[in-house]
C-alpha cells in the first residue's frame, strides 16, 4: 500500500489505469448545484442514459438563490431558470434534492459535512472548485467541469490524471486572534497563486491538528487558490467526533467498521511526498488581501510590498493596485470600508458566526456600513438562533439573512456596487468577483467584525 494519505485513498478507488493516460477513478459522493449541471443532464438525455448510481448524487441550489424572501419566486429570470432546471433534472433522474425552502438547503460544501454525507476515505467531486473543502475529513475531494459532471452521472467514475503530492506542515501554536482563515491566506501568500499547481496537498503539523473540523474545512477550502488540485487532512478523533452523530453517517456495527478503516488513513512515517513545505504558526498574524488575487496578502500590521522586478509581473501588480486604489508601502489599517460580508463555503459556519458575534457584542455597526451576514445553511441559521447569536447581532445593528452563496460571487442579488470596498470572508477577490467594479479585501471573521463596528480596517486584537 502507498505511504501517503492521498495515495492510499486514490489507489483504493482506481478501477483501471490507462497506460500513459489518466486513471479511471470511482467516485463515492457527487455533489451537484444549479450552475454547472444543466448541460450534463442534457448530455444524458441526448445519449439516452440514466444516472448510474443516483443515491451517490446530492443536489442543492446555492449560487443563484436570494438571501431574502426565499418563500417568494426568484425575481431574476436567469437565476430562477437555473434553480428550476435543477429541480426538474433531480426529479427526472431520481436524485436527492435539498431545494429552496428545504430545511437541509444551503451551500453544497456546508450541507455535505453537516449531514454526514462527507466521510473520511471518500472520493468526492462537484462542478465547483471549492470542493476541496471536503478534504478536511481525510477525503480526496476536487472540482470538476461540466463534461466531467456528465461522466460521473453516467458511470460514477471519472478519468483523472494522478496529481503529485505535497505536504504543508504548520508547526507551533497560533497566537491569540489568529484564525484558520489567516493560516490559509498566509500559506497562499507564501506559496503564490500558482505555487501548488499540479499537486494535491496534505496539511499537517501541530497547528493543523489543533484545529476544529470547521477550521480545517476553511483551510482545505482555500487550497485551490494556490493552484492545488485539492487539499486534505488526516482524520483523527476530532474528525470522528464531528461525524459520529450526523444523519447520514454510519450507525452501530457499520460505524465501528468505518472508524476502524478510517484509523488507517494517515501518511506513514516513511511517506515520500513530491514536495515538502514547512511553516511556523508563530509567524502568522491576522491577514488581509490588498490586490486582485488571494495571493496578494499581508499581515494586518504590514504594508503593501514592493512590486516584483520582472517587468511583466510588475505591470500586472501595479494594475491590481490601481484597481484597488492602493499604493506600494501603504498600511491598510484605517482604510474606510463600505461593505462587510460574513459567509460563503469558506466562513459561513456556526463557529464563524460565534466569532463574529463574540466580537461585536456590546458594540454597534458603524454608520455607513452595509453588512451581509449569511449562514451557509438553514442548519447553521437554526443553530445561530438556538444559541441566541441572532439577538446579539440584532442588538449590535446587524441583520441575519437567509442561506446561500450570497456576496461570494456576483450571481445573485447580493452584489457590491462599483467602486465600493468590501471586507469579505469569502475565497476570491478577483476583479468583479463581488460585482462589476467592486473591490474586495479577503479576511477572516474577526477582521470582518472589527471593520463592521469601526467602519475602517482595524486590527481585531487592539
Amino acid at each position: 500500500m502507498a505511504n501517503t494519505l492521498f495515495d492510499k485513498i486514490w489507489d483504493a478507488h482506481v478501477v483501471t489505469d490507462i497506460k500513459g493516460g489518466p486513471s479511471q477513478l470511482y467516485i463515492d459522493r457527487h455533489y451537484c448545484h444549479e450552475v454547472t449541471s444543466p448541460q450534463a443532464f442534457d448530455g444524458l438525455r441526448t445519449r439516452g442514459l440514466k444516472v448510474f448510481r443516483p443515491e451517490r448524487t446530492i443536489c442543492s441550489p446555492d449560487h443563484n438563490i436570494p438571501t431574502v424572501n426565499q418563500d417568494k419566486p426568484i425575481v431574476d429570470e436567469v437565476s430562477r431558470n437555473q434553480v428550476e432546471t435543477l429541480l426538474r433534472n433531480a426529479s427526472e433522474f431520481g436524485l436527492t434534492l435539498f431545494g429552496l425552502g428545504h430545511p437541509k438547503n444551503g451551500i453544497i460544501h456546508v450541507i455535505g459535512p453537516e449531514n454526514g454525507l462527507t466521510l473520511p476515505g471518500y472520493t468526492i467531486v462537484c462542478g465547483d472548485s471549492h470542493t476541496s473543502t471536503h478534504g478536511a475529513f481525510g477525503a480526496v475531494a476536487f472540482g470538476i467541469g461540466t463534461s466531467e459532471v456528465e461522466m460521473v452521472l453516467a458511470s460514477q467514475c471519472i478519468l483523472q490524471p494522478k496529481p503529485k503530492t505535497m505536504r504543508i506542515t504548520v508547526n507551533g501554536k497560533l497566537k491569540p486572534g489568529v484564525t484558520a482563515k489567516d493560516i490559509a491566506l498566509y500559506i497562499i501568500a507564501k506559496m503564490t497563486t500558482g505555487g501548488a499547481t499540479g499537486y494535491f496537498v496534505e496539511y499537517a503539523g501541530d497547528a493543523i491538528k489543533a484545529l476544529s473540523m470547521e477550521e480545517r474545512m476553511t483551510v482545505c477550502n482555500l487550497s485551490i487558490e494556490m493552484g492545488a488540485r485539492g487539499g486534505l487532512i488526516a482524520p483523527d478523533e476530532t474528525t470522528f467526533e464531528y461525524v459520529r452523530t450526523r444523519e447520514y453517517a454510519p450507525k452501530g456495527e457499520q460505524w465501528d467498521k468505518a472508524v476502524a478503516y478510517w484509523r488507517t488513513l494517515y501518511s506513514g512515517d516513511d511517506a515520500v511526498f513530491d514536495r515538502e513545505v514547512l511553516f511556523d504558526a508563530a509567524d502568522i498574524e491576522p491577514r488581509l488581501t490588498y490586490g486582485t488575487n488571494p495571493g496578494m496578502g499581508i499581515g494586518i500590521t504590514e504594508t503593501i510590498p514592493e512590486p516584483p522586478a520582472d517587468e511583466t509581473a510588475k505591470a500586472s501588480y501595479m494594475k491590481s493596485l490601481e484597481y484597488m486604489g492602493f499604493e506600494v508601502g501603504q498600511s491598510l489599517i484605517g482604510t474606510p470600508v463600505d461593505y462587510v460580508f460574513l459567509g460563503s463555503c469558506t466562513n459561513g459556519r456556526i463557529e464563524d458566526f460565534r466569532a463574529f458575534a463574540g466580537y461585536v457584542k456590546g458594540k454597534h455597526k458603524a454608520p455607513g456600513i452595509t453588512a451581509w451576514l449569511v449562514p451557509g445553511s438553514w442548519a447553521v441559521r437554526k443553530q445561530i438562533e438556538a444559541e441566541g447569536l441572532d439577538k446579539v447581532l440584532n442588538e449590535a445593528g446587524f441583520e441575519l439573512r437567509q442561506p446561500g452563496c450570497s456576496a461570494c460571487l456576483a450571481m445573485n442579488d447580493d452584489k457590491v456596487p462599483a467602486g465600493k470596498l468590501a471586507v469579505s470572508t469569502s475565497n476570491r477577490n478577483f476583479e468583479g468577483r463581488q460585482g462589476p467594479g467592486a473591490r474586495t479585501i479577503l479576511a477572516g471573521p474577526l477582521v470582518a467584525a472589527a471593520a463592521a463596528v469601526s467602519g475602517v480596517i482595524t486590527d481585531p486584537r487592539k
